[in-house]
Order: structure tokens, then C-alpha cells, then sequence
């Protein structure tokens, strides 16, 4: 095990000789000096070392094993530059394992472990390669303070990584940059590969959802041949890589405002080598210099994408339309009683065309008990109740864009992930053509 930058790590051990060894551990284990997370090793000159907490064994410890627990023993102190893990350690889970670790460290720095600070360590995080982003709700107990900036270089080596991060939430700033501190390591620049394709960025500065990829893996499966897209809000190419990569999209016009995602997306187009087949528009995407180019518009902006629905309809082709993916939190309450969409008189009136609705294959998709949840019966009429409304919305933005009816209908409803309780991240997928001139 190393430090960042190669140094090694030191741990204390007490040395002596085989026979003694047994006497030795027995009274470590006793005074609660016996460091569990390492493993008892043989030297080069056939002694053994032992390892204790704390960054030195006291006078006292040392006095006592050399004339009551083992007479006429070697008794000194070394360190192990490259400690080896005990099995216990290697065999639990990572966050028990962080738990023994903090645990161990702490109270070699003379602080009283506690339930509650145990209570304040992470259960879960999210691993980026080499750096681990830890969730806002942890290490929050001002103990902690007092600990640092040695305590980030510890819970990385538990954890067996060379950076640490750490979520706020996120700016309510337009550009949803993420509130992400870097406690430990140089930069924040991490990849992930997600269905073949490479995503690099900062995870300071731009947003990586993990829920998404069963809408980007969707997404990479449409029939995109000799299309040309818009999406409004691109990020670091979440969904303007799948459709350029795999969905065979001819040409995708990248919109994006975050400078630092812009940043991170034209490295991606190059890295996946499709920068060819894509302009970045920078900018705020309702200036947007665009009309009648586009055979889909991609709108992945949650909680809600409204504000670029206008645009969108300005966006569509006017001889053929087009489909429009957007993407909407929804919330669903248990309990609620809830109407078919179109079922009231007032509803029939404004709705006039036939709605589809196609429920999710769920294939690749979410696990059995979300399955289950998402599905009730409650859950899928505010979808549909949202959608329907969608649909009448935007086909009275076309009117008033373009001048004459068009017809919306309503291709696919997919769920994406659960975004909070009772709150659905959704994605319409909503067909939008003229209506023939009659006469």
C-alpha cells in the first residue's frame, strides 16, 4: 500500500523472536495495542514484527514484554514499510473495513472512538477509477476537524484509492455545477467507459449521473441513420456520444453552457472520434441561431426541460418533424386518485388526437423492487397524465412557431431512475409531424 506519489507507508511494529511471538500477540491483544488490519510478518533475518497502533509503543509496553511476558526476548521497534493486510481485512466489506481503519487511526491520535462517530462514516460513495466521491452526509462531526488534512490520506488507503472527493449539492446556478471539494489528490479529472464509449471530466466541476445508463444504453439502440440532432443541454456528451457513436446519427449540434463541460465534451467527441459529425453551440441554448434542421431534439434537463420546449418546436423540421426525447421528474403520490388522462370532459376537449401509450420493457433496466414500485398503477397515470399533457402543450407550440396544426403522439414513456421519494426521472418520447394542408 502506497501514498499518492509513491511514499510508502509506514507502519509501527514490535520485533522479536519466533518463539516469543504468541506471548507477544497475547499481550498486545490484552492492552488493545495489537494492530488487526495488518498482518504479523517474518523479517529477512528470521525475527518477526508484530504490528501496534499508534505512531510509537511506549516505554512502559516495551519494559514489560522484555522482563514479565517473554524474559531475555529481543523487544525493539521497527516499522514495515509495506505493511500486507490481514486476512480479516482483506476479507470484509470496504465500508467495515473503513470502520476498523478510522477506528485503529483515531484512537493512536489520542481521540476516545465513539458510536457516533462511527455513525458519521460513509455506507456507500460512488468510485471514479482512483478517486472515491464520499456522499455530503458524512464526516460531518467537528472531532473530524481537528484530524485533518491527514485524515482524507487515511480513509483513501482504507479504501484502497488515491483521491477523495466530496458532494454539496448542486449550485441552483443553470449550469448544475456540482458543490465538490478534492480532500485528498491534485486534480479531479476522471474516465469512465460506459457501453464502449469514454467519458473523461472533472468531477468538481460537471455533473456524471450512474442512473443514466440505461437511458444512454436506449438511446444508442434508435435508429438514428442519416439523422441530424439537437441536444439542448450535452453536458459532457451523455447522450450526444451514444447517438453519434452507436445510434449512427449523422450530425449532432452540441448545446452547452457549463464552460468547463464544454471543456470536457469536445475532449470526449475527439477521445470517441466522432468530433467530425458534431458543433458545440456555447452558450445559453434559448439564443440559439438553429431552425428547421432537426430530425430529433434531445432535452435532458431535469427536474424539468420546459424552458427549452419553444425552441425545440423551432428546431424540428418543417417538411418532415420529428421526435422529441424529454425528459421530466415526476412526482407520484400513493394513494392519490388519479384519472385516466383524457378522461374528463374538459381533458377530451383540449386532447384531440388518439394517445399511445407504450410501458418499459425494462431490459438492462433497474432492479426488481424499483421494478415493482414504478410500476404500480398510481405511478403510471401521472406519467401518462404528465405526458398527455406534454403532448398537448407542445403541439400548441408548433401551432404558434410555425404558423399551421401539427399532430403530437406520444411513441414510448421510459422510465429512468427513482430521483427522490415519490419522484420519477422520465423520458418522453414524443413524435411531432405537419398536419397535410387539406385543399
Amino acid at each position: 500500500m502506497e501514498r499518492e506519489g509513491g511514499k510508502p507507508v509506514a507502519v509501527v511494529a514490535v520485533v522479536t523472536e519466533p518463539q516469543f511471538t504468541q506471548r507477544y500477540r497475547e499481550y498486545l491483544k490484552k492492552q488493545k495495542l495489537l494492530d488487526r488490519q495488518h498482518r504479523v510478518e517474518k523479517m529477512p533475518d528470521g525475527t518477526v514484527a508484530l504490528p501496534v497502533l499508534g505512531e510509537t509503543l511506549p516505554e512502559q509496553h516495551l519494559q514489560e514484554l522484555r522482563t514479565r511476558v517473554a524474559p531475555g526476548s529481543t523487544c525493539v521497534l521497527s516499522q514495515l514499510r509495506d505493511p500486507r493486510p490481514s486476512k480479516a481485512t482483506q476479507g470484509c466489506a470496504p465500508a467495515r473495513r473503513l470502520c476498523l481503519e478510522m477506528s485503529r487511526w483515531v484512537e493512536g491520535r489520542g481521540v476516545t472512538w465513539s458510536a457516533e462517530l462511527e455513525a458519521d462514516l460513509p455506507r456507500s460513495w460512488q468510485r471514479h477509477g482512483d478517486l472515491l466521491l464520499l456522499n455530503e452526509d458524512c464526516f460531518q462531526n467537528k472531532r473530524w476537524k481537528n484530524l485533518e488534512p491527514e485524515l482524507w490520506e487515511t480513509v483513501a488507503l482504507a479504501l484502497g484509492v488515491q483521491r477523495l472527493a466530496k458532494r454539496g449539492r448542486v449550485f441552483p446556478n443553470g449550469t448544475r455545477t456540482p458543490a465538490v471539494t478534492l480532500l485528498h489528490g491534485d486534480h479531479g479529472w476522471v474516465e469512465h467507459v460506459d457501453n464502449g464509449i469514454r467519458y473523461k471530466f472533472d468531477v468538481t466541476q460537471c455533473m456524471f449521473s450512474f442512473g443514466n445508463i440505461t437511458e444512454k444504453l436506449r438511446v444508442a439502440s434508435l435508429p438514428c441513420a442519416g439523422e441530424v440532432l439537437v441536444d439542448l443541454y450535452a453536458g459532457i456528451g451523455y447522450f450526444t456520444l451514444p447517438f453519434l457513436v452507436h445510434a449512427g446519427a449523422a450530425f449532432v449540434h452540441a448545446c452547452e453552457w457549463n464552460p468547463q463541460a464544454v471543456v470536457a465534451l469536445r475532449n470526449n467527441l475527439e477521445m470517441n472520434g466522432v468530433a467530425d459529425r458534431c458543433q458545440i453551440h456555447v452558450g445559453d441554448n434559448r439564443k440559439l441561431k438553429l431552425s428547421n434542421i432537426a430530425d430529433r431534439v434531445i432535452l435532458g434537463l431535469i427536474p424539468s426541460s420546459e424552458e427549452g420546449w419553444p425552441m425545440a418546436c423551432q428546431l424540428l423540421r418543417l417538411d418532415t418533424g420529428g421526435i422529441l426525447h424529454i425528459h421530466q421528474n415526476v412526482e407520484s403520490f400513493p394513494g392519490k386518485n388519479l384519472q385516466p388522462p383524457g378522461s374528463s370532459k374538459m381533458e377530451k376537449e383540449h386532447w384531440p388526437y388518439p394517445q399511445k401509450i407504450i410501458t418499459n420493457e425494462w431490459e438492462n433496466g433497474p432492479t426488481r423492487d424499483f421494478r415493482s414500485k414504478l410500476l404500480s398503477q398510481t405511478t403510471k397515470l401521472e406519467w401518462q397524465r404528465w405526458a398527455a399533457s406534454a403532448k398537448t402543450r407542445i403541439a400548441i407550440l408548433l401551432q404558434q412557431v410555425h404558423g399551421k396544426p401539427w399532430k403530437t403522439q406520444i411513441l414510448h414513456i421510459q422510465p429512468v431512475k427513482s430521483y427522490a421519494p415519490h419522484v420519477d426521472h422520465i423520458v418522453l418520447d414524443l413524435e411531432c409531424r405537419p398536419c397535410p394542408i387539406v385543399g
